[in-house]
């Protein structure tokens, strides 16, 4: 049996897996699978860097203006990549019954809608965390504003996929739900926009980025205690 084939039986009985157990199986699947379709990850990544790479094009080679508008060009770009990978977060399976198998084991559904945002984070947040220290330099941005740019992404991208989760549960199996998730989850991203964006521009200022960071880590806590709640409560209501 191949590895995704065993880790898809052990979502399937979870009865004879504890708890964590059953959490790493599902993080493992999903992870799994998003190998075997390395196109959807891989346009994700290079339309990240398209966009970003496409400003300095556009705006011309002046390093204040190049600067100035780094912060707000690479944050926009993170948060359009982010919903272009929310469809199939849990469309897939939605439509497989694997949604059904995960509501009737008797581990928290909670817990594994965690894990399943975990790994879709993995997949498609922490590579643009990774690359954004060399997109950063396309900008002229000194090496402080580079480290708050990126220490920014990395509390911000996964506020962006627990956010995302919620929209895409509650638009599960509604025709054109690609729409409707562009507008549930859009104005509740704008706050993660404006202090991630803002933390990079306060410290290319020198006023410093603590506020801003805390206010992400404040945005990340919030979104891991009621985010998975919602998205497990969403999801029971699709598959009633």
């Amino acid at each position: 049996m191949s590895a995704t084939g065993a880790a898809m039986a052990d979502v399937a009985s979870p009865n004879r897996m504890g708890t964590w157990a059953v959490f790493a199986s599902v993080m493992q699947r999903d992870l799994l699978l998003a190998m075997r379709r390395r196109s959807d990850v891989l346009t994700t990544f290079f339309f990240f860097i398209i966009v970003v790479s496409l400003f300095p094009l556009g705006v011309g080679p002046q390093p204040d203006t190049l600067r100035e508008i780094a912060p707000g060009v690479v944050w926009v770009a993170a948060l359009l990549a982010s919903m272009l990978a929310l469809g199939r977060l849990l469309a897939a399976d939605y439509a497989d019954g694997t949604l059904e198998q995960l509501v009737l084991a008797p581990q928290p559904l909670v817990l594994l809608v965690l894990a399943k945002i975990l790994a879709h984070w993995l997949v498609t947040g922490l590579p643009l965390v990774l690359i954004a220290p060399l997109l950063g330099l396309q900008f002229d941005l000194p090496g402080d504003a580079v480290a708050v740019m990126t220490a920014g992404l990395l509390v911000g991208t996964p506020v962006l996929s627990m956010i995302g989760a919620i929209g895409a549960g509650l638009t599960l199996g509604v025709r054109g739900g690609g729409g409707l998730l562009a507008l549930l989850v859009l104005p509740l991203y704008v706050p993660v926009l404006i202090f991630g964006a803002g933390a990079v521009g306060a410290s290319a200022s020198g006023l410093g980025s603590a506020a801003h960071l805390s206010m992400l880590g404040a945005f990340f806590l919030l979104a891991l205690v009621f985010a998975p709640w919602a998205t497990a409560a969403a999801i029971r209501i699709a598959l009633e």
